[in-house]
């Protein structure tokens, strides 16, 4: 008999696909698990589910325990493993531009995506490529709402996570013109999240022995054949868009070998979100991060 898993997503996309190839590549099962997948409803955050014992493993990232941390308080859950090391979101004009550099951008609407992360990791780029973030027209508008603007004319620029942009190239709306994972370099950017409980399980273990292998096939089968794998998951999805956004992201490198959340990584977090003036000191890489349960 298998043991169920419930999994949440934050975000579903294409980025998150050492999670999602876990359930895709059957590795999850070999586990002799069951698993469910969610999205966190909007409003609510996939960290509740956790700590209301709904959720096993929940896709967030490190950044979410400086909230807690803020306010004095122990972060509910730790961060065990990471998904992507690098921000997974690009800028898309209406034109092709492969000479672009960032300080075309001066003077421009640009819709970017005002999370809270992808905004300060925005930012943060914008000053490693020496744009002044003020010097841009940034519009705000709801993400869901965001391709659709940009499809009806408005904005020069777009600022989203694979495979929308993708999308509208493969459209013929847009052209990718740049990365944000690029610009800024490794950074403790999305990781799995669990309670400290269950991370003392066998399940856990279990769970880490899937992910792992999963994370190695990711890195090493040919897109189109992950794309099939995860063609069901992405019923909206055109094929082949989904095909160059593995593509795109396994170049980037951003689903590096290793699982877990390097104290590097974790710095320059805390750079952008410093800089972006979302915490008021450094946090302790031991308050938030715990190595991966032993999966040997």
């Amino acid at each position: 008999m298998s043991d169920q898993i419930s999994i949440q997503f934050t975000r579903f996309s294409a980025f998150y696909s050492p999670l999602i190839a876990t359930i895709a590549g059957g590795f999850l099962k070999a586990e002799g698990f069951e698993p469910k997948h969610s999205i966190a409803p909007p409003g609510k955050s996939a960290i509740e589910g956790l700590v209301n014992g709904t959720v096993q493993v929940a896709q967030s990232a490190p950044s979410q325990g400086f909230g807690p941390l803020e306010k004095g308080q122990r972060p509910p859950v730790m961060h065990f493993a990471q998904i992507n090391e690098k921000d997974g979101f690009f800028l898309t004009g209406r034109a092709a531009d492969p000479s672009f550099t960032w300080d075309k951008l001066k003077g421009t609407r640009v819709l970017v995506d005002h999370g809270g992360q992808p905004l300060a990791m925005f930012k943060y780029a914008c000053h490693r490529r020496g744009l002044d973030f003020a010097a841009i027209t940034a519009v705000d508008l709801p993400s869901a709402q965001m391709d659709q603007a940009f499809r009806k004319g408005d904005g020069d620029y777009i600022h989203q996570q694979g495979p929308a942009p993708q999308q509208l190239e493969h459209d013929g709306v847009g052209h990718v013109v740049a990365s944000v994972g690029e610009a800024i370099g490794p950074v403790a950017f999305s990781s799995l999240a669990a309670t400290r409980e269950w991370l003392g399980t066998e399940a856990a273990k279990r769970f880490m022995r899937a992910y792992r292998k999963a994370r190695a096939w990711l890195i090493e089968t040919p897109a189109p054949k992950v794309a099939e794998a995860e063609a069901s998951f992405f019923p909206e999805i055109d094929q082949a868009v989904l095909t160059s956004t593995i593509a795109y992201y396994q170049k980037l490198g951003c689903w590096t070998p290793h699982v877990e959340i390097t104290r590097p990584a974790f710095e320059v977090a805390l750079d952008v979100f410093h800089r972006a003036k979302l915490i008021t000191k450094r946090h302790r890489y031991e308050d938030v991060v715990v190595a991966p349960p032993d999966a040997r």
